[in-house]
């Protein structure tokens, strides 16, 4: 019963755990990634920057950096590389989307 009991518990994540999610989306290049993620479930690496018109570069790191923060998934399908958002990611986008609105 113990094991059951621990399995729904939701683990309280420590502040250090925190500045990792935030400093992973703390960018404009990451959000306006977040965001279109969030609407392209699945998009490449090139249509992302076909969308952002930006360098590849600096992209690929980018969405480096927001799966090293927890906030993008990445599935392998042969030479191309999907991305959607992580659970973690669709809070942040929420987030972020809140803030688009005055």
């Amino acid at each position: 019963m113990l094991a059951k009991k621990r399995k729904f518990e939701r683990k309280i994540k420590t502040p250090k755990q925190m500045e990792r999610h935030l400093k992973g989306m703390a960018n404009h290049h990451r959000i306006e990634i977040l965001l279109i993620v969030d609407e392209n479930k699945g998009i490449t690496l090139d249509n992302i920057i076909e969308i952002t018109k930006a360098n590849a570069k600096t992209i690929g790191e980018h969405t480096r950096r927001l799966h090293q923060a927890g906030l993008i998934n990445k599935k392998y399908r042969g030479h191309f590389v999907e991305h959607e958002l992580s659970p973690y990611g669709k809070i942040f986008v929420r987030f972020l989307k809140s803030f688009r609105t005055d």
